[in-house]
């Protein structure tokens, strides 16, 4: 990198505070800090629930899958993630909103207290945020490592600088400040994606290699196969459900955009939009990826830094300040989303539970505690970063794939499903077990019997037994103990029904409450 490079990065780092001191205006309480107020556009919506799934780790870890086993890179991952979307547009997109819209809360797991139990609520929202912490590190290492490729930088270095901006910006203006810095950084992705694919465009073409016929090249053998190597058929259909439930809520700041829409159908069109991104949009990013053992000779035995070392052979100062902004964007967009929702979760679910006087937080002491939280989660998250790559976290793709997706399915099975008239049966018993059996399965799986297998357990199943657990599990218990309670049937009445009939669907739970932050009493 130059000083243009380097002022198209700094530049991008002083637009992302303008928007966050500009968004601070819009942010008047808890509500307005973590859901929009339900006043956000779905179009706007829908491009920030697009932009807050990605980060750098796509252009490191899934760009190493790409370089080792090309397209498979985008059909196990991208593809059923839209597809997920797609489903989840119709299945939990509106149902999510109602949250916010029927009963008028701020986090998405604070409807759970009274879905379930307060027990319930606590273990998911700690188990939560705990993996949250790990996921967004696995982030914040990702940019660091492309930041040392282009800079020299140090990944401690890397890792200060690009969480010190992100804390800036989403902490002093929330969840606008969020989605907004998201729809600049989709406009500055569009841009270095395309000049990226460009670019590799016109390096085959000079080696006499078209578009069409690249695959043939004995460079590329296997790599047209949409699934090799570990990314069978049984990794698809595990990720396919483990992204149905991510990126419809489970993770949590997806959940948010859905519920900062002004309704059910705004929330509907939000997701389907994002899900068409979703499908279409990868492609042109991946496509370079896919090339590259054609470029480039990765340094790294994964083929991690492959995208990076192409970037800088191919693209002219300017631009590779642009698509290094273009990493940054990824990374800030998901990271920035993740710590709203935590804290969201730990100010609303958890603080409440832990003082009598977070009980009594008013909107102002609500919305500091909640800034505070922000900055507190984005700490926790950078120091856990640095010990990414040590013996306990491996590399930064198995703590994305292994770690994130094979805990997910346990903690967003009871907090997704209990959504749904289908699951009413299932109660507090079946919430908890299906969770800690999921947690037992996960580390049984990949860790006694994985030291005890040789070659070890394959990564299909790594990720898929501990969904698989927790899914029968929650199932299953529902039926043998049934425990669908008025209360718990109110609940879920009033975020499957539309119009004045969901007020009337059942009585006001008896264990609501005003929640902290100054927030409307719990109602159907």
């Amino acid at each position: 990198m130059n000083g243009l490079d380097w002022a198209v990065l700094i530049g991008y780092f002083g637009v992302m505070v303008a928007i966050g001191v500009w968004s601070h205006k819009r942010v008047d309480n808890v509500s307005d800090f973590f859901t929009a107020g339900g006043k956000m556009p779905w179009w706007l919506s829908g491009i920030s629930h697009h932009m807050s799934g990605y980060s750098a780790v796509m252009f490191t870890g899934y760009a190493g899958i790409a370089y080792t086993y090309g397209v498979t890179s985008f059909i196990t991952w991208s593809f059923p993630i839209a597809l997920g979307i797609a489903i989840g547009s119709k299945l939990f997109a509106p149902r999510v909103n109602r949250l916010r819209s029927r009963l008028h809360v701020a986090s998405p797991l604070e409807y759970l207290k009274n879905r379930y139990n307060l027990s319930t609520q606590q273990a998911l929202a700690w188990s939560g945020m705990l993996l949250k912490i790990v996921d967004v590190a696995a982030k914040w290492a990702a940019i660091a490592t492309l930041l040392s490729v282009f800079t020299g930088v140090s990944l401690n270095q890397g890792i200060l600088i690009t969480g010190a901006i992100t804390a800036v910006y989403c902490t002093i203006g929330g969840l606008w400040a969020d989605a907004l810095t998201e729809l600049g950084q989709f406009v500055i992705q569009l841009l270095a994606g395309v000049s990226m694919f460009v670019a590799v465009v016109l390096k085959l073409n000079d080696k006499g290699i078209g578009i069409f016929d690249a695959f043939d090249q004995p460079a590329l053998h296997g790599h047209g196969k949409p699934l090799v190597g570990p990314y069978g058929t049984v990794f698809l259909l595990a990720f396919l459900f483990i992204k149905l439930f991510e990126y419809n809520g489970g993770m949590l700041n997806q959940a948010q955009r859905y519920m900062a829409t002004a309704g059910p159908k705004e929330a509907e069109r939000s997701a389907r939009l994002s899900a068409a991104l979703w499908l279409i949009w990868p492609v042109v990013l991946f496509f370079p990826m896919w090339m590259s053992p054609l470029l480039v000779h990765a340094q790294k035995p994964d083929g991690s830094d492959s995208y990076g070392l192409m970037t800088e052979q191919l693209l002219p100062h300017g631009l590779l300040g642009l698509v290094v902004v273009g990493f940054f964007s990824h990374t800030m967009a998901m990271c920035s989303s993740d710590a709203n929702a935590i804290a969201a979760v730990f100010t609303r679910d958890v603080a409440p539970v832990l003082s009598s006087r977070a009980r009594a937080w008013g909107e102002r002491s609500g919305l500091i505690a909640a800034r505070v939280t922000t900055v507190v989660f984005l700490g926790l998250s950078m120091a856990v970063a640095t010990q990414v790559n040590s013996p306990t976290f491996k590399d930064i793709i198995t703590v994305v794939i292994k770690w994130v997706a094979g805990l997910m399915g346990p903690i967003a099975i009871p907090m997704m499903l209990g959504l749904l008239r289908p699951f009413r049966r299932s109660g507090p018993t079946a919430a908890l077990t299906s969770w800690a059996a999921g947690l037992f399965a996960f580390w049984l799986v990949n860790y006694p019997i994985n030291w005890n297998v040789d070659g070890g357990v394959p990564l299909q199943y790594q990720v898929s037994v501990p969904l698989a657990v927790s899914l029968v599990l929650y199932i299953l218990i529902g039926y043998l103990k049934p425990e669908d309670t008025p209360e718990r049937l109110a609940i879920i009445e009033s975020v499957n029904t539309d119009g004045d009939s969901a007020a009337a669907a059942a009585p006001v739970p008896a264990q609501a409450q005003a929640p902290a932050g100054g927030g409307e009493v719990l109602r159907d």
